[in-house]
């Protein structure tokens, strides 16, 4: 190696360090707020099938009525979600994010009034309406403060908070479920939606104080650290990303293919969300705070896994890859499930699989469309794709509720999801454009690249003589 070689593969090495300090320091200031109003959002999401036994004895709801409640949520999401995200990107996502979360804070709280099946109805809608946008505007937010290279680990962290709200929320929930009946002449679950709402609200606010819009107003960053945080961003966008407007967005090849992927993946991620507390206690177990440490099972699982996979899936590049092989391990764990639906071990053993791979398949799912659309094209493009993925929240709960009101069993539509799950894989390895394929390949060659020279320059110190006669 000459010298100017030598120099030149330090300048990356030194560059990268840089970057990846930055990018740290950034991620300690953002995330950790961010991840707690994810917990919230995902928990005020699930607490529904938490509450599900004491709500359906109040209200008198059949199975096939709650999995229409539970799908009013979604239809309320996914008619605001679009709307709600280009209205982030002309507002600016930190006062957009912020009152998201004040609004559906306060309409979740609203669950304590709810008396009878149409209130449940109407109100399940109206919170789904509060919080379109808040996943993909979170999402799209991540794109403006941190590189690619380091999106899956980001990402994850973040995800990382919907598996904790599963870990943390189930016991809570049974906890407040068993215990809290009754306090003030209060039912257990309106005070189980009541202490999901109100934190949301006084996080809203922090959000305001804390959140910043551009990398320009962080004045816990240097100007040189600006600089070269931005610059980071730039270069590793895809010089091949359309989409710079919606519509823009939507004509891209494999635009629509990953909003057909992301349903697929959210029909299986409503199947657990809803219904795991359900499926253990037909399996045998009926007290409320065992239930809810049995269902944290697949969330603990969930959040392992997802940490692993955002690590190996940087490094590697392969992201479709990884992507695929998590949704087959989801199928596994519905066909067990099914399979082991009256063995409460053998079911939870069954639960924790499928909960690794679907849990984990969200956030390396999310590193793939920044790779398509950029700009405003990401802002209205991630929550079109959200929205088209949030249908499978309208389909499964419905389904799974009308299969098991007519068969009297939930199995056979856990081997419905299992079929969809592996159909799912097949299109991720097969059925994505050469842009995305394109882009993997792109990042491993440039992982690559970066770590040949650093073995040079490493190899280069290491031997000055040989260096010299170089």
């Amino acid at each position: 190696m000459n010298h100017s070689s030598q120099v030149a593969a330090h300048g990356v090495d030194h560059h990268a360090q840089a970057i990846a300090d930055i990018v740290r320091k950034a991620a300690w200031r953002l995330m950790p707020l961010i991840m707690i109003c994810y917990l919230f959002a995902f928990f005020d999401r699930i607490n529904i099938s938490f509450a599900k036994f004491q709500l359906q004895t109040d209200l008198a709801l059949s199975d096939t009525a709650y999995g229409l409640g539970a799908s009013l949520f979604v239809i309320g999401y996914v008619l605001f979600e679009v709307p709600s995200n280009m209205l982030l990107y002309k507002v600016g996502a930190r006062r957009w994010i912020a009152r998201i979360m004040i609004s559906w804070g306060i309409a979740t709280a609203a669950m304590v009034f709810v008396n009878n099946e149409w209130q449940f109805y109407g109100l399940r809608f109206v919170i789904g309406a509060m919080e379109a946008g808040f996943a993909p505007g979170v999402l799209y937010y991540l794109t403006l403060w941190f590189p690619a290279s380091h999106r899956g680990r980001i990402t994850s962290l973040l995800f990382l908070a919907s598996a904790f709200s599963g870990l943390v929320g189930a016991p809570i929930s049974g906890l407040v479920l068993g215990h809290m009946d009754g306090v003030l002449n209060v039912r257990g679950w309106h005070w189980l939606f009541l202490l999901g709402g109100m934190p949301c609200i006084v996080l809203g606010l922090l959000v305001l104080r804390v959140l910043k819009d551009r990398i320009d107003d962080a004045s816990w960053l240097s100007s040189t650290e600006k600089t070269q945080l931005a610059e980071a961003i730039a270069q590793q966008r895809q010089p091949g990303s359309g989409g710079h407007s919606l519509l823009g967005a939507i004509r891209t090849p494999g635009f629509l293919t990953l909003g057909l992927v992301y349903f697929l993946i959210q029909v299986a991620s409503y199947g657990l969300n809803f219904w795991a507390p359900h499926l253990i206690r037909s399996a045998g177990t009926h007290n409320p705070t065992l239930i809810g440490l049995l269902t944290a099972v697949p969330y603990i699982c969930g959040a392992a896994c997802m940490v692993i996979v955002g690590r190996l899936s940087d490094v590697s590049g392969e992201r479709h890859k990884f992507v695929a092989a998590l949704l087959a391990m989801s199928a596994v764990g519905f066909f067990a499930a099914g399979f082991f639906d009256h063995q409460t071990a053998l079911l939870v053993a069954a639960l924790a699989v499928l909960g690794a791979g679907v849990i984990a398949s969200i956030p390396a799912f999310w590193a793939l469309p920044p790779r398509l659309v950029a700009g405003a094209g990401a802002a209205g493009g991630i929550a079109l794709i959200n929205t088209l993925g949030q249908l499978g929240g309208i389909v499964s709960p419905v389904m799974v509720g009308r299969v098991r009101d007519l068969t009297g069993s939930t199995t056979p539509a856990l081997y419905v999801i299992g079929a969809m799950s592996l159909v799912c894989a097949g299109i991720v390895l097969y059925g994505l454009p050469h842009t995305l394929r394109r882009a993997d390949h792109a990042d491993r060659a440039d992982r690559d690249t970066t770590e040949e020279a650093k073995e040079d320059a490493r190899a280069a110190m290491a031997s000055p003589r040989t260096a010299r006669r170089t």
